[in-house]
């Protein structure tokens, strides 16, 4: 099989890096691709959002399977464009790409099927929103309705902070028209958990659970970023959760999709907050969350083609998915300093080739490119996920941050606490 894979990040780093493990695969594309992507696929330098032209270049090539990693593209319609084409396309159309797509019509959605999640209120004026929060109790939290590259989400501790955020969402357009409609919902207390799971319209197969860190600094210190680091899977995600939630929130989710007309294949990302009252739903995607993705991939035993056939298929209920649950596995980010809001890119990145042959240690790249001379230089806020499996979680930490020593350049920043809190387990 010729297999294209759309994007550009550590995620679809990761998505590339199994799709080269299977039987079916005999050449892999990526468009754009980066540069550590181009060590298992060929870069194609086509945008993300060039829908025409992707749709050409996979005619041209006779890919047999597109695999679409990010969530503008699906957001904006890409899958329904290959379909129109006669293409065999994995991710959700556009119909059910709302699900991430909208915040507002995702809590709606959620409201109207009883599936567990924060109380809200959605506002489409600045004027009636900064209203509501003379009364509202705090702390609160404000979302950009639209997608806003996992940043559009500002937890406010008092009422000066909430006003200010309601500006930069709204009137400001920090986000741009991803601000057009915010929401502002209760501040849930607890443990988060990110747990991914493959979709075929009917059946949801769980993944192995993550845990996620989204601050800048560390101790959760710090703007919201795309992600930190990650590990997998969570000590707090026992049996007596997965039962409530696969009971409460994945299959209902599923299911509200479907009689919404908008049945959903693909990947749902659920983001839970594991409260006092029992889990709820913070947020979904619709596709691999980054870095989930270099955390959960790394330990799942089968042929990922397999399962991204089953579910376009609708045969996702033959799949049984199987994880290497005796190791964990850490992502540590290697950003750009400055990151997420200012920085600087072109710096050579030394000691990559330390990850070579070493199994169980891996450096998924999320923004490098080439220079001109042929060296792999920093091309993001977010570079590098350098990644370690270990017998425990503590010991996949330890094995992550001495993978880190192995590779640097200039201008790097990362924190040094992911997966800090399963010691407290």
């Amino acid at each position: 099989m010729k297999i294209l894979i759309v994007g550009s990040g550590g995620r679809e780093h990761a998505i590339a890096w199994k799709a080269a493990q299977s039987k079916h695969v005999e050449k892999i594309y990526c468009a754009p691709g980066n540069a550590g992507i181009s060590e298992v696929a060929e870069c194609v330098p086509i945008g993300a959002m060039e829908f025409d032209r992707m749709v050409s270049f996979a005619k041209e090539k006779e890919i047999d399977l597109t695999v679409i990693g990010m969530d503008d593209p699906l957001v904006g319609g890409i899958v329904d464009k290959f379909e129109e084409a006669g293409l065999r396309v994995f991710g959700p159309g556009k119909n059910a790409a709302i699900l991430e797509g909208s915040k507002a019509f995702a809590k709606n959605l959620m409201k109207k099927y009883h599936i567990p999640t924060a109380a809200y209120e959605t506002f489409t004026s600045a004027e009636e929103a900064l209203a509501y929060l003379e009364t509202a109790r705090l702390p609160v939290v404000l979302k950009a309705d639209g997608l806003a590259l996992g940043k559009g989400v500002l937890i406010c501790e008092t009422l000066s902070e909430a006003k200010k955020g309601v500006k930069t969402l709204m009137l400001d357009k920090k986000f741009g028209s991803a601000g057009n409609e915010i929401v502002i919902e209760e501040f849930l207390t607890g443990r988060e958990v990110s747990v991914l799971s493959f979709v075929d319209g009917n059946t949801v197969r769980i993944m192995s659970s993550a845990q996620d860190h989204k601050r800048a600094k560390d101790g959760d210190q710090g703007l919201n970023t795309g992600g930190m680091g990650n590990f997998s899977p969570s000590p707090f995600y026992t049996e007596e959760v997965d039962a409530f939630c696969q009971k409460y929130i994945y299959q209902p989710t599923v299911d509200a999709m479907k009689a919404e007309g908008r049945p959903f294949k693909g990947v749902i990302f659920f983001g839970l907050m594991l409260t006092e009252d029992g889990p709820k739903v913070l947020e979904y995607n619709a596709r691999f969350g980054d870095p989930e993705a270099q955390v959960v991939l790394p330990r799942l035993e089968n042929d990922i083609i397999e399962v991204f056939e089953a579910c376009i298929d609708g045969r996702l209920d033959e799949i049984e998915l199987k994880f290497d649950n005796g190791r964990a596995t850490v992502c540590v980010i290697l950003a750009s300093d400055g990151y997420p809001v200012e920085y600087k890119k072109g710096f050579p990145i030394k000691g990559l080739e330390n990850f070579k042959g070493k199994e169980d240690y891996y450096v998924f790249h999320s923004g490098t490119k080439f220079d001109g001379n042929g060296r792999i230089v920093t091309n993001g806020g977010r570079v590098l996920g350098v990644t370690a499996n270990g017998a425990t979680l503590k010991e996949a930490r330890e094995n992550a941050y001495k993978a880190v020593e192995w590779v640097n350049f200039e201008n790097q920043y990362m924190r040094h606490d992911i997966g800090k809190s399963v010691d407290e387990v």
